[in-house]
């Protein structure tokens, strides 16, 4: 599996730190480069200040304003050629972009990988 290029991150957002840390760690070892956020409003301050996100990667159940697919929507519209992942122990949230790959919890790790290195490849 190939990593991002050098200069792309994957951000990871959730609101537990242990599973944002699993997540985290599952990146980074697969050879990526990690952002963690804690909840949608820093993940979306991540985009603001870093034009080098290539692949969000959310929980969709968070506590505050905005909940992981909302933000899922937000960064389709405003970075659209940002890959996003959702997982969650509950159902597939209605209304994601079309192009929003999901994974129950627990996920498959190596499922999850595989979503990662094609939605995070370079376009053209």
């Amino acid at each position: 599996m190939a990593p991002l290029p050098a200069q792309g991150f994957i951000l990871v957002v959730d609101d537990d730190v242990l599973e944002r840390m699993g997540a985290s760690y599952m990146f980074s070892d697969a050879g990526y480069q990690v952002l963690e956020a804690g909840s949608a409003d820093a993940a979306l301050h991540f985009f603001e200040i870093n034009s080098d996100i290539r692949l969000l990667f959310t929980d969709v159940s968070m506590p505050g304003a905005m909940n992981g697919a909302e933000l899922a929507c937000r960064v389709a519209d405003r970075w659209p050629t940002v890959g996003i992942i959702m997982t969650s122990g509950r159902p597939f949230p209605q209304n994601l972009p079309t192009r929003v790959r999901f994974h129950p919890k627990p996920y498959q790790p190596l499922d999850v990988l595989r979503d990662a290195a094609e939605m995070a490849l370079p376009l053209g």
